[in-house]
């Protein structure tokens, strides 16, 4: 499970506002292993993973 790099907190519980870091993006964020949310398009392109 991936912790959220601003409240410590696994993305259940994050309260944060969620937007994905490179395009700013509020549509399909999930967190990803390095703590911050992001889209499912930069995700794809970024060869991000997050827990789907």
């Amino acid at each position: 499970m991936f912790i959220c790099g601003s409240c410590s907190k696994y993305e259940q519980q994050c309260e944060c506002e969620r937007y994905c870091m490179l395009c700013q993006s509020d549509y399909r964020v999930r967190l990803c292993e390095d703590g911050y949310y992001y889209c499912k398009d930069c995700r794809e392109a970024c060869d991000f993973r997050s827990e789907e």
